[in-house]
């Protein structure tokens, strides 16, 4: 199909552009950005005049629940919502059931994905079998079967040789390692920022210095093997300080952070509000801060959804009792465009900037051919409109996940459609 996108304001911070021009699209990929090639003919032609033509999203962290969790969410449903957000490549943890340990387990997965025609899925391998913290698993068998790096998901590896020889197997290979930094003791099994809000509420904490420590290990041992590792989900200003020096030192480090942490502190669980029960916790409003200014600087490469679908069985408990996790893939535009709305106010570059750290940067951190819209590109495409506000609301969410701290919230910014691979996926 040849489709051509009219009128629209193409933003492409990989390729540094920011223009009014059309988009012409065929067999898959960005034929001309302009200009029509000669001979082109339109065989659809979508009119954004008063839109925001951007990249595909990349998410770096979308739980799709599949296989063995489907009664919290179906790859069908969060496909949806994947489209639904303009998100058209994401990384899936390896946390399911059975543990992505195994390279049938990673090409069903890949193949269930392509039957449904949506978002490009990448998994990540389990780094260690059963992700128990003891065996290495089959590195280069489940790369060859689709993985682009392996990672342990909320499960820390207690015994450091295991994680030393992990690291010194992917530098041999030039796997990239993800790890989630944290402490295999402390802090374990808390559910709140350790400070005054988890104490007035009478929460078991979990301390800055669960994610500092964990970060000095895995630095050092980046610095014996020369491994490259991707920082999941940072949450405190220590913990970012720690990755600005590793950066400067030049190791080949990098980290991400959730939407949720970018715009909420630890006062936001409220009176036991279970929808904000994430992991990592919240944290203090000098976290959140460092966070942004770690997103202006540079020393935050992307932020992602944290998309983690939880039903009603597990969420709608006491705080203590509830499943950590809410939904994410619809908001995540919504709340880098906010981001950049809080942080740069009327900076001319300003939505180039959001876009970045959801498109092209998130996709060099993965290593994935997305995140721009050059001329032979792939056509993963979102159409939005950067000035339509929307209240969030569970019923209006298409992810079998209802549940997320930002229910009731009014976003500006909502995705008007999704082109994946050049065909129109999902249109409002």
């Amino acid at each position: 199909m040849k489709l051509q996108i009219k009128n629209g304001r193409v933003i492409d911070p990989a390729n540094g552009i920011d223009a009014q021009m059309d988009i012409h699209v065929a067999d898959g990929r960005i034929a001309a950005l302009g200009t029509a090639p000669d001979g082109f003919a339109a065989d659809r032609i979508i009119d954004a005049g008063g839109l925001v033509v951007a990249p595909g999203l990349v998410d770096l962290s979308a739980r799709l629940r599949e296989p063995g969790y489907e009664y919290k969410a179906t790859l069908e449903s969060e496909m949806q919502a994947a489209m639904q957000g303009g998100v058209t490549s994401l990384v899936c943890p390896p946390d399911t059931d059975p543990v992505l340990d195994e390279p049938g387990l990673v090409e069903m997965l890949k193949y269930r994905a392509r039957g449904l025609n949506q978002a490009h899925v990448y998994p990540l391998g389990a780094l260690t079998m059963g992700l128990k913290g003891e065996a290495l698993t089959e590195m280069a068998e489940l790369t060859e079967a689709g993985c682009i790096g392996f990672a342990q998901a909320e499960e820390p590896i207690v015994n450091t040789t295991v994680l030393l020889r992990a690291l010194q197997y992917a530098k041999t290979f030039n796997f990239t390692v993800w790890l989630r930094p944290q402490d295999p003791h402390i802090g374990r099994g808390g559910i709140a920022h350790s400070g005054p809000m988890a104490s007035r509420l009478g929460l078991s904490g979990v301390p800055v210095m669960s994610e500092t420590i964990a970060l000095h290990t895995i630095f050092e041992l980046v610095r014996m093997t020369g491994a490259r590792v991707h920082l999941c989900r940072m949450s405190s200003a220590a913990g970012l300080e720690l990755v600005r020096a590793a950066k400067k030192e030049g190791l080949p480090v990098t980290c991400d952070v959730g939407a949720h942490h970018v715009h909420l502190t630890d006062v936001d669980i409220g009176f036991f509000d279970s929808n904000a029960r994430l992991t990592p916790p919240l944290r203090a409003m000098r976290d959140r801060d460092a966070i942004r200014q770690g997103l202006l600087d540079g020393t935050v490469d992307a932020i992602c959804s944290d998309h983690t679908p939880v039903d009603d069985d597990e969420k709608l408990l006491p705080f203590g009792e509830a499943s950590p996790g809410a939904t994410g893939l619809e908001l995540l535009l919504p709340l880098a465009l906010k981001w950049a709305d809080e942080c740069l106010g009327k900076a001319e570059n300003q939505l180039s900037r959001a876009i970045a750290k959801i498109t092209a940067d998130a996709a060099k951190v993965a290593g994935l051919p997305f995140g721009g819209l050059a001329a032979g590109s792939i056509a993963d495409i979102c159409v939005f409109d950067p000035a339509a506000r929307w209240k969030v609301d569970a019923r209006a969410l298409a992810s079998q996940g209802k549940h997320t701290p930002f229910l009731g919230y009014e976003m500006q910014g909502q995705v008007r459609a999704t082109i994946v691979s050049g065909g129109v996926a999902y249109e409002r």
